[in-house]
């Protein structure tokens, strides 16, 4: 089957947010659009709304009418610097939401004391400076400096006996509320935003440094059993180029196949992390390593003088993760044996076992030299991670009366198809 795409599709093989990505996607133009208008309507719609107020107000049946203020200058001057202060101070919202909201109250609350009979609109500025504060993370300096002010103000006005009627105080107070409940709904939604984009952020970064382990793992199972074959023959045509000249030239001849075959195989894995589409079309279509070939393997470590028995009784066709995951497997544990034991003969079985895909290598080399998993030999830690990533597991030892010995169970996942 061509090699094309299964780094690509087992990147998706783990957990994912399927909302995710379409969340990103519709709610960032509201975080990520021009800022000035987040800073600069509020301001411009408090100064439409609180200042003309001071001097005009509106009634119905009588429409526009001055306002009570413009006939004492001192009052009118109060009554402006009272509506000048939401606007101006919203300004400031974006570096300083806790004392912009502090002072917006506090405004606010001296609004309602000195003019609660008046029809004037609402101070709308403090409505703004809440939502800013709230949102932005100052939500402690939004709730305690609307409580401070609103039971300021109420005392005050029970004191003083301004005349604000039970039904006005019931809609500031319900109004405020409204507001807090919006600003705390943003906050949510904004913070849902930022934990979504957190995670995808995790995700991808996951999926690269995955990609990147796979890709070393490939590489290195395919560099290493071919460099190893080369190094050998290459040993062997130094060794009988002057007495055996024939046998020299087939080891010739097995060095360029090795470095052909290695070299179709590495650009094929090359051309996934070039592909812009799952594919560089310039890769060569080299067919995935499946257990058909194992027989070759055998055969090209035979050519290197040691004997190499397989005996494959699996009933069943596995999966193509399956098979390549077993191929690699063997294929790295006859290059540790060619490399490392000085082994003359080695056998692999393979067979179904209590659910399992059963895969043997055994040699009667020197044992195992200082490859351990835990001491840095990427081999068998490559052999384990491949075992690992389909639900098996993989055991290396040396065995009675000398050699070693790598067992790789797979489980057998019914309903596979290649």
């Amino acid at each position: 089957m061509p090699h094309t795409g299964r780094f690509a599709s087992e990147r998706h093989e783990g957990w994912q947010e399927p909302w995710g990505d379409s969340f990103l996607a519709h709610h960032a133009p509201l975080w990520r659009g021009s800022r000035w208008p987040v800073l600069w309507l509020p301001v411009l719609i408090s100064f439409i709304v609180q200042v003309p107020a001071v001097f005009v107000r509106f009634h119905v049946g009588h429409g526009l009418v001055r306002s009570e203020q413009t006939t004492d200058p001192r009052q009118l001057l109060l009554s402006l610097g009272i509506a000048l202060i939401g606007p101006l101070a919203l300004i400031g919202a974006r570096r300083f939401p806790g004392p912009v909201v502090a002072i917006t109250a506090a405004a606010g609350a001296t609004d309602i004391i000195l003019f609660s009979d008046s029809d004037h609109p609402p101070y709308i500025a403090l409505a703004f400076a809440i939502v800013s504060a709230i949102v932005r993370g100052a939500r402690a300096w939004a709730w305690m400096s609307v409580a401070i002010a609103w039971v300021v103000a109420l005392v005050l006005v029970i004191v003083t006996d301004v005349g604000l009627s039970p039904p006005r105080i019931a809609a500031i107070t319900l109004g405020v509320l409204i507001v807090l409940g919006v600003g705390e709904g943003l906050r949510t939604r904004r913070d849902r935003f930022a934990e979504v984009s957190r995670r995808s952020a995790e995700r991808k970064q996951s999926e690269v440094q995955a990609e990147r382990v796979r890709i070393a793992r490939e590489l290195h199972d395919v560099l290493a059993h071919s460099l190893s074959q080369i190094n050998v023959q290459a040993g062997v045509g130094l060794h009988l180029m002057d007495k055996q000249p024939e046998k020299a030239k087939e080891a010739l001849a097995s060095i360029k196949e090795s470095s052909k075959t290695a070299l179709d195989e590495v650009r094929s894995v090359l051309g996934i992390l070039r592909a812009e589409a799952g594919r560089d079309p310039s890769a060569p279509l080299v067919p995935e390593p499946d257990l058909s070939r194992l027989a070759g393997l055998a055969a090209s470590v035979t050519a290197q003088g040691i004997e190499v028995e397989v005996d494959n009784s699996i009933r069943s066709a596995p999966s193509a993760a399956a098979q390549l995951a077993l191929y690699r497997i063997a294929q790295e544990a006859l290059t540790n044996v060619v490399r490392h034991s000085k082994a003359t003969r080695v056998t692999i079985s393979l067979h179904e076992d209590d659910g399992s895909y059963r895969l043997t290598i055994a040699d009667n080399g020197l044992g195992p030299a200082p490859i351990r998993q835990d001491s840095g030999g990427r081999g068998l830690l490559g052999m384990h991670e491949r075992a690992e990533l389909l639900g098996g597991r993989l055991s290396a030892g040396p065995r009675e009366g000398g050699g070693f010995t790598v067992v790789a169970d797979i489980p057998i996942h019914r309903g596979e198809t290649e």
